[in-house]
């Protein structure tokens, strides 16, 4: 047994490596210690669960974490653990009851981008420009298209609204841990959702203004691979409040996933837990 690394995790950080057919690199970061996963493929690892959450915004130790990472008392009170950040169409800034008006300006107020993505089958999606291509790779995309610019995180949350009457805004995970993705021509979805919402998309122009919502038609589709071995053919999930240590030969990454062939464990469910990983070969 040999100890890789030991601390508070967070999730994988990325990027993608284009000398090697537009890869992702996964680096798994313990205490802000990265380790570079890819190197690990064909390897028996482990990870084991140390028995500690320390809250990933105040430092509380805390015996469940909220919302990947929180204490209760921070999830009950942050920004960024209300629940208009799942649903941003549901933003409450503008009615004066934000839980921090200076964090959602930061944050909330700059520009976002609705995408089309291709994961386990095609979605609409929202992030901030800052976050492209970050979070297309870890929802697992295999190719991704962004379709508008705008200026608030709630004016990209009606438009993904409006988008997923008629596509998923969810990725199903099993199917594209198993790689079960048919090719899309994202383009031609991006101008059948254009042409179903256009009244829609320009009552939303007219309400918000020209420079506030703009169309994206000049970027190419980008397509990501992922660091796979073998794909699972069936799925079940590791639990490591359940199993205090679990281990398997690392055949693949995918969206925040290791994929052992023991099981899947997804790393973002276990932010802000002290965790041990290391090699049993």
């Amino acid at each position: 047994m040999t100890v890789l690394r030991t601390g508070s995790v967070q999730k994988m950080r990325t990027e993608i490596n284009t000398k090697q057919s537009d890869t992702v690199q996964y680096y798994l970061e313990l205490d802000d210690q990265p380790l570079l996963m890819n190197e690990l493929l064909g390897r028996t690892i482990y990870l084991k669960n140390l028995g500690e959450i320390n809250c990933s915004h105040c430092g509380r130790l805390t015996k469940k974490s909220f919302s990947q990472g929180y204490c209760f008392p921070c999830f009950k009170k942050l920004p960024q653990c209300d629940l208009c950040m799942m649903s941003p169409d549901r933003c409450h800034f503008h009615l004066g009851t934000c839980r921090d008006e200076a964090w959602a300006e930061s944050v909330c107020f700059n520009e976002h981008i609705v995408y089309l993505a291709n994961s386990s089958g095609i979605k609409v999606g929202i992030t901030r420009a800052t976050q492209v291509p970050t979070r297309w790779m870890d929802q697992g995309a295999i190719a991704a298209l962004p379709i508008f610019r705008v200026k608030t995180r709630r004016q990209s949350g009606l438009i993904e609204k409006l988008f997923s009457a008629h596509i998923s805004d969810k990725t199903n995970w099993r199917k594209m841990l198993k790689g079960e993705v048919v090719e899309v021509d994202l383009v031609d979805v991006r101008e059948q959702l254009i042409d179903k919402n256009k009244s829609q998309l320009a009552a939303l122009t007219q309400e918000y203004g020209l420079q506030s919502i703009q169309p994206i038609s000049d970027l190419p589709v980008t397509n990501i691979n992922y660091p796979v071995l073998e794909y699972p053919q069936k799925v079940s999930s590791h639990n490591l409040d359940k199993t205090a240590q679990i281990s398997g030969v690392l055949q693949g990454i995918k969206g925040q996933y290791l994929i052992l062939d023991t099981g899947v464990i997804n790393i973002r469910k276990y932010t802000s837990y002290s965790l041990e990983i290391g090699l049993l070969d």
